[in-house]
């Protein structure tokens, strides 16, 4: 593929570059010297599951990796353990190295189903920082100032508000910068939010008297809330793990001005014909699309199918799953047991905001018992046969 498809492919959806002019002269020595570029992408596994927020960064990787060109995908396990400080009012919480191992094996299995596996270079940026010396560890502070690191918007907002800011994150966008370093990274991707840490690894590079690498940051994308960034802790994830009934249903109740950045991120798909169809039709289209990426076509047929027949026609779905109870059971305690719900405060919080149905009947006691079969009833997706 010529340079200039090669950059439009690449652009698709992309927030910035830094700069298209560099990418454009990188590619093309590339070309001439027969050689793919080198593009890094940096993952602290500070949480076991991926979403599809995730993976707007994975599909650019996997763009790349489908361009000829070489992925590093690096698991900051070291990094990890320091906690990225992006965005934070707090100082952040560390991860053991044991902790971050076990995430980084989970992530290693589920962004298979984004990139081709057996073309990544998988690399822990332990293998490097926990071999230098305590002087050449502390010499990386050399390529960055107090000042500088003041200036970042979110210390500078934490400072001035009087919150703690630990030395300790001050070397994170420091040490990142190194992982570019000894990669030797052509490129490097990643969200908005991580512009400085990404400049940063310009400015490293530089110092080391390497090229400085292309920054190509993406879109933090929003969540089924259609306000916050796509959050697990926020609770408006589609997790690519998701059954892919419930991920057809969260991705119906999408806003239709948030369904076009959807459809540019999340798929490949010709988006010029979207805003001349019916929101539902487009907004069927997104899903099967999506849902089609991380199981197939027919899986995703048949989830479109479900959905128009729980929801349209209003009948229970096929594949319900069951709970058996011997007596009188407490409601709170079966949507825990049954899977349903993570704990029974979140069980309490949605039988008193109404989300809660036994056979067609709103529960509205949290210390209700249920005795005979039926059908339980768990937000607007959810729904758990019960066998007495």
């Amino acid at each position: 593929m010529d340079i200039q498809k090669q950059i439009e492919v690449i652009k698709r959806g992309a927030a910035g570059i830094v700069s298209e002019e560099e990418l454009a002269r990188k590619l093309e020595a590339a070309r001439k010297e027969n050689r793919p570029l080198r593009v890094k992408a940096g993952f602290d596994p500070t949480a076991p599951d991926i979403h599809v927020g995730h993976t707007v960064l994975l599909r650019k990787l996997r763009q790349f990796q489908d361009l000829g060109h070489e992925v590093y995908f690096l698991i900051g396990d070291f990094t990890a353990q320091i906690g990225d400080p992006t965005g934070r009012s707090v100082v952040r919480k560390t991860l053991s190295k044991e902790e971050a191992r076990k995430n980084a094996k989970t992530y290693q299995m589920q962004v298979s189903k984004v990139l081709d596996i057996d073309k990544i270079k998988v690399v822990f940026n332990s293998d490097w920082f926990e071999k230098m010396s305590v002087a050449r560890f502390l010499g990386l502070t050399m390529h960055a100032t107090v000042a500088q690191m003041a200036q970042r918007e979110d210390f500078k907002k934490r400072l001035d508000s009087n919150q703690d800011v630990s030395l300790l994150e001050f070397m994170y966008p420091i040490l990142q910068g190194y992982d570019s370093v000894f990669l030797h990274a052509d490129v490097e991707l990643g969200g908005t939010d991580q512009i400085f840490n990404l400049l940063q690894g310009r400015e490293m590079q530089r110092d080391f008297g390497q090229e400085p690498q292309v920054v190509i940051t993406m879109p933090l994308l929003e969540g089924t809330d259609g306000v916050n960034k796509m959050s697990k802790s926020l609770g408006n994830y589609i997790a690519i793990n998701d059954r892919p009934q419930d991920m057809f249903g969260k991705i119906m109740s999408i806003s239709d001005e948030l369904m076009i950045k959807y459809y540019t991120l999340l798929t490949d798909d010709d988006i010029n014909g979207v805003n001349a169809m019916h929101p539902k039709e487009a907004k069927v289209r997104l899903a099967k699309s999506i849902i089609a990426q991380y199981y197939s076509p027919q899986i995703a047929d048949e989830a479109a199918a479900e959905f128009s027949r729980v929801f349209a026609s209003k009948e229970l779905p096929q594949d319900m799953a069951e709970y058996r109870i011997s007596g009188e059971t407490n409601i709170v305690d079966i949507m825990v047991a049954g899977g349903q719900v993570k704990s029974k405060n979140e069980a309490r919080r949605l039988i008193q905001q109404g989300g809660i149905e036994f056979d067609n009947v709103k529960v509205i006691d949290v210390n209700a018992r249920i005795s005979s079969s039926g059908v339980l009833k768990i937000g607007s997706r959810r729904f758990l046969k019960i066998i007495a």
